[in-house]
């Protein structure tokens, strides 16, 4: 929760919109002994970002984390048999992961890494409001605008 306070810049409960309220903490559904995970107790961490706080977590991703990423390459294109037609290519939402060495290169962990003796790895969504039929190519060609590439395996 803190290393992803110090990213987002967020805090539990801040946020006067409805739709952003902060770091929030995610609780497990269903009980999954072979992930450790019991319904009801917290296992993960989200925030929502928008606005300011939005771009400066875009900035130092684009311009600190993604150029230091030893064999990452882009985001990876679906291949080109994929149906045009399915849930994830009239969504408008672009996903990355990344695993905790990553995260690690933000910045604000690496300057005080010893804040954060144990990093956990992330996923980004990117949320735009294209639907329909080629939503995620436009997607993809707003993101990269912001300098994150995309390649084709």
């Amino acid at each position: 929760m803190f290393q992803l306070r110090a990213l987002s810049g967020s805090h539990q409960g801040e946020g006067g919109h409805e739709t952003n309220k902060g770091v929030q903490l995610v609780y497990g559904r269903k009980n999954l002994p072979q992930w450790k995970l019991r319904r009801g107790l917290p296992c993960g961490v989200k925030v929502s970002l928008k606005g300011d706080k939005m771009y400066a977590f875009l900035g130092s991703l684009v311009e600190f984390v993604l150029p230091r990423l030893r064999e990452w390459n882009g985001v990876v294109l679906p291949a080109p048999s994929v149906n045009r037609n399915s849930p994830s290519m009239t969504s408008g939402v672009v996903s990355i992961g990344l695993k905790p060495e990553d995260v690690e290169l933000f910045p604000q962990i690496e300057v005080n890494q010893d804040l954060y003796p144990r990093v956990f790895g992330m996923y980004i969504h990117f949320f735009t409001n294209e639907r329909g039929k080629g939503a995620q190519n436009k997607a993809r060609a707003l993101l990269s605008g912001y300098q994150i590439p995309f390649i084709r395996k």
